[in-house]
């Protein structure tokens, strides 16, 4: 025979083995279990939307601040904030009261700063989408045992073992 026949037969022959090998699965293929997941429902099944949540806090000003759990963490938003329009660039309901820090807490510093660091009496415009870093908190259980302690439950950890 010559070279191009053999090519030819040799990839009719594995053309028509191929399609017959996939069809059976293996012991090992067998043996695979199904994907859990954390919701508990077969991956293969259509989403459902999550139960929706409320928001912690009636209204602004009436519950405490929420500790931070990590070094440069953003403070959380310890409100609700249902209700507030959009945030855009001509309006920001969060600072009717949080710009001047008389009524509630003022911006960090850098807040009032532009992109080369100048200071600025009003809150610098690329800082003007609060919750780009803020967020409201809801009462959502995890789905999985979370033991990230964070730095505050660390610090409380430090200052007990300092008094015995």
């Amino acid at each position: 025979m010559n070279k191009p026949t053999t090519i030819v037969l040799a990839t009719l022959a594995l053309a028509l083995w191929q399609p017959a090998s996939a069809q059976q699965p293996t012991s090992a293929q067998q043996a695979v279990p199904k994907v859990q997941t954390l919701r508990g429902v077969n991956v293969d099944d259509a989403d459902m939307a999550p139960e929706e949540k409320p928001y912690l806090g009636k209204y602004p000003g009436s519950q405490k601040k929420i500790a931070r759990t990590f070094t440069g963490q953003p403070p959380l938003i310890p409100h609700t904030v249902e209700g507030f329009p959009a945030i855009t660039l001509e309006l920001n309901r969060c600072l009717f009261c949080h710009e001047d820090g008389l009524s509630a807490p003022k911006p960090a510093e850098s807040h009032f700063k532009d992109r080369d660091g100048k200071s600025l009496t009003d809150v610098s415009p690329a800082r003007r989408h609060c919750t780009s870093c803020h967020v409201p908190q809801t009462d959502a259980k995890p789905l999985v045992e979370n033991i990230f302690n964070g730095v505050v439950v660390e610090a409380k950890k430090a200052v007990e073992a300092k008094k015995k």
